[in-house]
């Protein structure tokens, strides 16, 4: 163990399970542009299943999905809200600008990641000539930048009927829609059910190598499809990526408590520390986001990575540490070891 080097970055370093590897060896395949695909269409219909749509349709990334979601919802010269700290305003290279022509208007998000429901409705655009119009509201479902803090149902809602009085649609960046149901002990569809699109990863928390679902209503999907293509994610034999997620969706959702409890363990480790000051919703999911004080947390991250212990900087004096698929309660107790070591004044 003293050795070892500990990965919390992301989740998405996990490597593909044994049984996801057997899957990809002995997938059925086909053309999926064609629709041919049994592997890709099973797991499409599994993931619309699981989250109470009509329809699913495999991509290459939650980027791309997200994307995809963001080109069929809207006209080229609308208007997207996002929250502020969201990941497709920060994490996805402007693509709803530079290839939809969309442009986003940020909302505060609050520390659980919420966008209040009165700072929605005050940034509709009113008809006028002068203004574009509001085409999507989007938002996230465990919410990354917000150190995994999970939105309820009533969280979803309240914003969702805001929507509705002005006909506006709802997309939800879910890649951890999963983390978030089983914190909360509820089906995901539950959580999903008041956005029109909906995006998942396999890739994180799920531990599959590759790939993303987007799930709506079948006629939404139906054009989905076509902007997948436009965007140069029309796969052929995607057989071999549906097949590691055919896995995930059968067997890698309830482990998902597993990194759960060690990100709460390695929040309750770090608490009492003075030289780090954690968010307040770390540990409600497999996230825990760190403030450093007494020094710069670029130097921080430094001190981390040469113990042996790999986090993300978040920018500012903020970190992130994740917990994944192939990090155990014993390396959680490892890693606060070499934190609380790294912290102190005499290291």
């Amino acid at each position: 163990m003293t050795n070892k080097i500990i990965d919390l970055r992301s989740d998405t370093v996990t490597l593909p399970t044994p049984a996801m590897r057997q899957a990809i060896a002995e997938a059925e395949l086909g053309d999926d542009v064609w629709r041919e695909d049994p592997t890709v269409n099973r797991l499409e219909a599994m993931a619309a299943e699981k989250l109470g749509k009509e329809a699913g349709l495999l991509t290459a990334s939650g980027t791309m999905s997200n994307l995809v979601a963001l080109l069929t919802h809207c006209q080229r010269g609308a208007e997207v809200l996002v929250g502020d700290e969201a990941h497709i305003f920060h994490y996805e290279v402007a693509g709803a600008a530079a290839l939809g022509g969309l442009e986003l208007r940020t909302i505060p998000n609050d520390s659980g990641g919420r966008l209040l429901p009165k700072d929605v409705e005050e940034a509709i655009r009113l008809p006028d000539i002068h203004h574009p119009p509001t085409g999507l509201i989007c938002l996230e479902n465990t919410h990354n930048r917000c150190a995994g803090a999970v939105l309820g149902e009533a969280d979803m809602e309240a914003v969702a009927q805001v929507a509705r009085r002005w006909g506006i649609p709802v997309h939800l960046d879910g890649a951890r829609i999963f983390n978030a149901a089983v914190a909360l002990g509820v089906p995901a569809a539950d959580l999903v059910r008041h956005a029109d699109s909906v995006a998942f990863s396999l890739c994180k928390g799920l531990a599959c190598p590759v790939g993303s679902l987007l799930c709506g209503s079948r006629e939404f999907i139906a054009q989905a499809r076509k902007y997948r293509k436009m965007v140069g994610g029309g796969m052929r034999q995607a057989g071999i990526i549906a097949a590691a997620g055919v896995v995930a969706l059968d067997n890698m959702i309830d482990r998902l408590q597993e990194d759960h409890d060690n990100a709460r363990l390695l929040a309750q480790g770090l608490a009492d520390l003075p030289s780090l000051r954690l968010d307040p919703a770390s540990g409600q999911s497999n996230m825990v986001s760190l403030q450093v004080e007494g020094m710069p947390a670029v130097e921080f991250h430094g001190r981390l990575g040469q113990a042996g212990v790999l986090v993300t900087y978040m920018g500012g004096q903020r970190l992130r540490l994740v917990t994944h698929y192939g990090i155990d309660r014993a390396d959680i107790e490892e890693a606060i070891q070499r934190v609380r070591a790294a912290a102190s004044p005499s290291t």
